[in-house]
C-alpha cells in the first residue's frame, strides 16, 4: 500500500506564498468546502475568528497528479538554509540537448520573475554535467528550476 503525502510550508503568510506557488507551479488554489462560495464563509460558519483566516492555505494540482501543497502560518523566522526545497523541472529533462535544456530553464526563471510576485534569482550552477537556477520564493525559501 501507498501513502499520499502533502507538502507542508510554515510560513508568515500563507495566502501570499500560495498564490505564488499556484502561479509558478499551474497549481490552482484549494476550493472551499461543498455548499460554500470561499473560504472566508467557511471559516465563519465553524467559528474561526476573523484575525485567523490566513493561518493556512493550500493549492492542489488541477490534474490530480501532483501532492498537495499547505502554507500554514508559524511566527517564528526561517532559521536559515531550506533542508527541503521544491525543484520545477522546465528542462525536459537529459533526453533534451543541453543548449535547449539551458534555453528552457532561463526562459521559466524569466517567466517567474516576471510574474512579479517577489521571487528573486540566487544563484546559478552551471557545471559540466548539469544547468540549473535556485531562486527564492517571496519568504527566502530556495527552490531551483531545472
Amino acid at each position: 500500500m501507498t501513502l499520499g503525502i502533502q507538502i507542508v510550508y510554515d510560513c508568515a503568510d500563507p495566502q501570499k506564498l500560495s498564490e505564488f506557488y499556484a502561479a509558478v507551479l499551474g497549481y490552482r488554489l484549494q476550493d472551499p468546502p461543498d455548499g460554500f462560495a470561499t473560504w472566508g464563509a467557511f471559516l465563519e460558519s465553524i467559528g474561526v475568528p476573523k484575525a485567523e483566516w490566513n493561518d493556512g492555505s493550500a493549492v492542489v494540482d488541477p490534474e490530480g497528479k501532483g501532492p498537495r501543497i499547505y502554507f500554514q502560518r508559524m511566527d517564528t523566522a526561517k532559521p536559515g538554509k531550506n533542508r527541503l526545497h521544491l525543484d520545477v523541472n522546465a528542462s525536459g529533462g537529459r533526453k533534451v540537448g543541453e543548449p535547449e535544456r539551458r534555453r528552457r530553464i532561463d526562459a521559466e526563471v524569466g517567466r517567474i520573475l516576471a510574474l512579479g510576485l517577489g521571487a528573486e534569482k540566487l544563484s546559478i550552477s552551471d557545471d559540466a554535467n548539469w544547468y540549473f537556477v535556485t531562486m527564492l520564493d517571496p519568504e527566502s525559501n530556495e527552490f531551483d528550476v531545472h
